[in-house]
């Protein structure tokens, strides 16, 4: 949109000569489409003469249209418990999205007025939260009804308590520096814990620009959150434009998150299903461990990943692991948990740990997060105890179970039962050597066992005392 033509749905012809045929050369090269939006209307827009006249802004209460000139001039606020209001809005939403737009960033619907009048007569002092509910939801009804309830989803800033149901959220405008970058990992911790499955945050900071230094760890624990996005100000956040390191992490971290995607795909379905957050406190997956109760500097990706972001320059990381053997994710150490750690990392490093008796799908490809998860997924055992069952599960594109894997041990004896028709590998971390190995490929690599499965099977292991 043009400066000062918030919000008109219409392209700022300037810059984009061409949307249609700028959006059918991105999505023919496998890219889906997100633009930024928001539920405030300029003076200069469009569509304000017509909202005044219809009534579908929020009012005085001597009946003028309210505004004020905070982000546009004159500006005034969608009423969206007014449903004709709602649905003109959604009309403009619709014309961007049949141009070959696939979703909305909903930016804004904070800092709502409470000396308001609404269409339905609504308390002001209530709405001043609830606003943004209603607006998020008008966005995300739209993306159901023209892309399907399978592939809506919008990019929303402000949010209340039932916002969860239209995924999935980011941060808001934060510094770019240490201080904001473990601030945004509390609150984003916060939310999540208030029942929200998604979030995620501006890489590298949003106001100012981050130093070289920040913006890399801030890499690796953004690419490290349940979605990603490198994005700021005053300054573009690409990694070229900081130095040639920094594209080296961008690229380490952004393939490390490709491989884990059948592990991440797996916990946002059950994330959707069950409420339970993708990235959550270490209070919430440790409710009895003490030390975990006001852990905010470290968090669970997932259920089976530890992750403990570097927010200093001196690259050293303070981290807790709660009792059980933890493996790092990245190196194969095993670490004693119930205790705390300080060590150094360099910039293609981060404490990233397997929880014990827990099994990690890894994806067979590294150069993007849509592929088939399940063909030669590679499934990480970590350190199950004598008598304990581990297992997981990786999904096709349909939320359909695509290949299953138990895997149980009994003293010095492995079972392992793979379910599915595609070749897969599953990896025993740490394991020790090999005494007899039955029903599968076997290949030792140092201290870890590999079986190859041609399409499922069961195979056992014993190891040597």
């Amino acid at each position: 949109m043009k400066e000062f033509h918030w919000t008109d749905f219409i392209w700022d012809e300037a810059v984009f000569p061409d949307p249609e045929g700028m959006l059918r050369r991105i999505k023919e090269k496998g890219i889906r489409v997100c633009v930024w939006i928001n539920s405030y209307i300029g003076q200069e827009s469009a569509l304000f003469d017509e909202g005044v006249e219809k009534g579908y802004f929020l009012k005085r209460r001597d009946g003028d249209v309210w505004q004020w000139d905070m982000w546009q001039s004159g500006m005034a606020i969608v009423d969206f418990t007014n449903p004709e209001a709602t649905a003109w809005y959604q009309r403009g939403l619709e014309k961007l999205l049949e141009m070959g737009v696939d979703c909305f960033k909903t930016d804004f619907g904070e800092r709502i007025p409470t000396d308001v009048v609404y269409h339905n007569g609504a308390d002001p002092v209530k709405m001043h939260n609830f606003y943004t509910y209603l607006y998020n939801k008008a966005v995300y009804e739209v993306l159901e009804r023209k892309r399907g309830k399978e592939e809506a989803v919008l990019f929303a800033r402000s949010a209340t308590a039932g916002g969860q149901k239209f995924p999935v959220h980011w941060g808001g405008d934060c510094w770019s520096d240490y201080e904001s970058m473990e601030q945004s990992l509390r609150g984003g911790l916060s939310l999540t814990s208030s029942g929200f499955g998604f979030w995620s945050h501006d890489i590298g900071g949003f106001e100012s620009k981050s130093t070289p230094d920040v913006y890399k760890r801030w890499c690796a624990f953004g690419l490290l959150s349940t979605h990603s996005r490198l994005h700021g100000s005053s300054s573009y956040r690409v990694p070229w434009l900081y130095d040639e390191e920094s594209v080296d992490v961008v690229r380490f971290f952004t393939r490390l998150k490709a491989s884990l995607m059948p592990y991440l795909y797996r916990n946002a379905i059950e994330t959707s299903r069950t409420g339970v957050p993708m990235m959550r406190s270490m209070a919430l997956e440790f409710p009895e461990d003490r030390n975990c109760d006001y852990l905010a500097t470290q968090y669970m990706l997932g259920d089976s990943l530890l992750v403990a972001p570097v927010f200093n320059e001196e690259g050293m990381a303070e981290y807790y692991l709660p009792e059980g053997t933890w493996t790092n994710f990245l190196t194969g150490e095993t670490r004693r948990g119930g205790r705390w750690y300080r060590e150094k990392h360099g910039y293609l490093s981060i404490p990233l740990y397997a929880k014990e008796s827990s099994v990690v799908a890894v994806g067979a490809c590294h150069d993007g997060p849509e592929y088939d998860y399940a063909k030669d997924v590679n499934f990480r055992v970590y350190a199950p105890g004598d008598g304990e069952e581990a297992g997981t599960v990786v999904y096709n594109g349909k939320c359909e179970q695509d290949t299953l894997i138990q895997v149980e041990r009994r003293g010095d004896a492995y079972r392992i039962d793979v379910t599915g028709d595609k070749p897969c590998k599953v990896e025993l971390v740490n394991a020790g050597a090999v005494a007899e190995v039955s029903g599968a490929a076997c290949e030792i690599r140092g201290n870890d066992i590999v079986l190859s499965f041609e399409k499922g099977g069961l195979a056992a292991v014993v190891l040597k005392k």
